[in-house]
């Protein structure tokens, strides 16, 4: 009798938690959005955030119509299941659980190829396309896997989709950014169509980024745990879920730190993702060791991905989606292959490397080469339908002026912020710039000319009053202040503004490419003087600036009429005796 309470309480136990990885499942649907507009430019943010929720919704419809039945229904043939309206004509009976369940998953492959098709897709064609997948490509393919389908039947293991979910995802947003091509200016090309060149486009908020990241990962134990029958395989599923992208993290950091010369914080970021999906296939087969070695693989291989679509294959993915899910989801089915292990609670295989030979290697690579067979077959058809219909891609000048106003009406999604797209914000010690002299007191006037120019000296004034504006270097600005405050001027008018001379911008990478620096943030200061006399305003603004590069400021000097003071209405000098 006490056995039968307790396995009554175990059932009902992992009944509720089902459903809690449910919804931490559908929860990574707050993190897809926020990764993809962190790592995009911020005048499409409304855009995708509309994208990332419509998969959901539009997922739902569409799976509720067939999507489910063509998943779970009573299979046919092996490769699909019965269509049928159960939830409609049968609810009393109906495996709700089971549903919602599925239906997160579906909405996550979906989501997936948003990200590599960002910042020029038509709302429309999106919609379209996402409906396509919900309801056609990744319920057949899941059938065949969890389903009852025929890759279950001869012994095909994915245990948590990094095959069935993220290898789909990724092989649909492969051949979508293909077909749709890059964004404006993301390759440069020469007059044969040669690419000579990669721009990068750095996303507009890293801290959105990682937010995404940490809310997937956090989602990721309910999509790896949720299925698990006992609470050893459970907690077994959480450690490999947590080894393989911490492993992977250190080892792109690593890698990128040597490579690049520092450590890439948004490929770190795609790191930790790509060592989720690959764990995802063999969660719960595998061991700590497996999930280490899984992670160190996962770690160059993103790398390696970022870099093949970019410079090689000269595909545009702006959040790196083709290399975290496409190819870390084929790296993760085929690992289970390799690692897995019986000593994994649960688990009845061996992989190469454990002693079980090449049979659940080679049905790994069967199951990889049909459902990537599949899903390009089928995602190609529906692009170049959507493409000769209503059409794929946004116009040139939508693209330019952004999703956001041109599709949805949205002046910003950031409004009342202040947002403008930089590309750096560094300059660079190099032959064109460095003067020779870094200290202010030992340099010529020459070499303090070049690098904080006066533009124009003053002239005398009739009124005796001047206005001095400076602009210089963000960094400089604390000692600029400092200098003013110690000749006595305690009233300056402080704008942030950007500038760009012939200078150039430091040779900073953003996820492996060089960036070139278009704007630099600058700060101008602007103070107006009567009694401190002017140049001496000038020579120590001079002397705050100076790092003794070309770049390090401009001051401009102007004649001032008059002077009025609201609050009291005092003129001219008497306006100024409390601003110095």
């Amino acid at each position: 009798m006490t056995e039968e309470i307790f396995e009554s309480m175990n059932s009902l136990l992992f009944g509720v938690w089902f459903l809690i990885g449910a919804a931490l499942v559908f929860w990574m649907q707050a993190g897809f959005a926020m990764v993809e507009t962190g790592f995009t430019r911020a005048k499409n943010a409304g855009n995708i955030i509309m994208k990332n929720l419509m998969d959901f919704c539009i997922g739902t419809v569409v799976f509720i119509l067939i999507g489910f039945s063509l998943l779970l229904g009573e299979d046919v043939a092996g490769l699909i299941g019965k269509p049928g309206f159960d939830i409609f004509t049968a609810y009393e009976s109906f495996d709700w659980s089971n549903f919602v369940f599925n239906l997160v998953f579906c909405a996550t492959t979906a989501t997936i190829v948003s990200g590599a098709m960002a910042e020029r897709t038509k709302f429309l064609s999106y919609c379209i396309y996402s409906a396509v997948i919900s309801a056609l490509i990744y319920p057949i393919e899941a059938h065949w896997i969890w389903g009852g389908g025929w890759l279950s039947r001869i012994g095909f293991h994915d245990f948590a989709g990094s095959c069935a979910i993220h290898m789909v995802g990724g092989v649909c947003a492969l051949i979508g950014a293909k077909i749709l091509g890059p964004r404006i200016g993301k390759f440069v090309t020469d007059k044969d169509g040669k690419v000579t060149k990669v721009n990068a486009f750095p996303g507009h908020s890293i801290p959105l980024g990682a937010l995404g990241v940490f809310i997937l990962w956090l989602g990721w134990y309910g999509f790896n745990g949720a299925a698990a029958t006992s609470v050893e395989q459970l907690g077994s599923i959480f450690l490999t879920t947590t080894v393989a992208p911490a492993v992977a993290t250190v080892v792109c950091m690593i890698f990128t730190w040597l490579k690049y010369g520092k450590p890439d914080v948004s490929m770190c970021l795609n790191a930790s993702l790509a060592g989720l999906v690959a764990i995802t296939a063999p969660c719960d087969v595998t061991d700590a060791f497996g999930a280490v070695l899984i992670g160190i693989v996962s770690g160059f291989l993103v790398v390696f991905g970022v870099w093949l679509l970019d410079c090689k294959l000269h595909i545009d993915d702006p959040v790196g989606a083709v290399a975290v899910h496409c190819m870390n989801g084929i790296w993760g089915t085929i690992a289970t292959g390799l690692f897995a292990t019986t000593s994994a609670p649960g688990s009845e295989l061996n992989g190469l490397f454990y002693g079980g030979g090449f049979k659940l290697l080679g049905i790994q690579l069967i199951g990889v080469a049909s459902v990537a067979a599949w899903a390009a077959v089928t995602i190609t058809i529906a692009f170049l339908i959507i493409k000769a219909t209503v059409g794929l891609r946004v116009t040139e000048e939508e693209e330019i002026v952004g999703l956001d106003a041109q599709e949805h009406g949205l002046a910003s999604a950031y409004s009342g912020f202040s947002i403008m797209d930089v590309a750096n914000y560094g300059m660079a010690v190099n032959e064109n710039t460095d003067l020779g002299a870094s200290v202010y007191e030992e340099a010529s006037e020459a070499k303090r000319a070049a690098a904080v120019q006066v533009a124009a000296e003053p002239s005398v004034s009739a009124t005796g009053m001047y206005k001095v504006a400076i602009i210089a270097k963000l960094s400089r600005y604390d000692k600029l202040k400092k200098a003013m405050n110690d000749l006595g001027v305690t009233g300056m008018t402080v704008t942030q503004v950007m500038g760009c001379g012939i200078q150039k911008g430091a040779g900073e990478r953003y996820r492996g490419v060089e960036m070139d620096a278009t704007l630099l943030p600058k700060v101008k200061v602007e103070v107006v003087v009567s009694r401190i006399p002017v140049e001496t305003v000038v020579e120590a603004a001079k002397k705050a600036l100076y790092t003794g590069h070309i770049g390090d400021g401009k001051i401009f000097v102007y004649n001032v009429d008059r002077v009025i003071k609201i609050r009291t209405g005092e003129e001219d000098f008497a306006a100024l005796q409390d601003v110095e």
